[in-house]
């Protein structure tokens, strides 16, 4: 998935998003939830905080 996919999927621009990738802008709690939700992963995994990347069970 290129960056204006995943922008659009998230309801931003592509270069809003490229922002988040090159760390212009910091990416809000929200986005990087929407990230791991996509990506089947934690946010955890998405900032380099663990090695594991199968995602933490769900709440119920």
């Amino acid at each position: 998935m290129n960056q204006t996919q995943l922008a659009k999927l998230l309801g931003m621009s592509q270069t809003g998003y490229s922002k988040y990738e090159t760390g212009e802008n910091d990416i809000p709690t929200a986005i990087l939830v929407q990230l791991a939700r996509l990506h089947g992963t934690s946010v955890d995994y998405l900032l380099d905080l663990t090695d594991q990347r199968a995602p933490y069970p769900r709440k119920k």
